[in-house]
């Protein structure tokens, strides 16, 4: 799927508001974040140090830095279910 053409739920839009996370952090999340599957099917997108370095290499603007914990819930349709600032680690399996 073409990554400036992500699809959110209405869910997820609220959270972004509430949560003050910009659409450009969303989008650093789908093109370099690390995949960890997710309960109910999908996976949770979130920085992992390889993204991180990826992501610092690849931009070179520092203003994504306040975003590293944050997280994005993709389901297997590719449509964004939520997303969020992680305040604990996300266990892998």
């Amino acid at each position: 799927p073409d990554m400036t053409e992500f699809r959110l739920t209405d869910h997820a839009r609220a959270r972004m508001q509430q949560r003050a996370i910009p659409p450009v952090v969303i989008e650093a999340l789908l093109d370099f974040g690390q995949a960890a599957h997710a309960h109910h099917g999908g996976c949770i997108l979130y920085f992992d140090k390889a993204a991180r370095r990826r992501l610092e290499r690849e931009r070179l603007d520092r203003a994504l830095d306040r975003y590293l914990d944050a997280y994005a819930v993709v389901a297997e349709s590719g449509e964004i279910i939520t997303v969020g600032h992680r305040d604990r680690r996300i266990f892998r399996h």
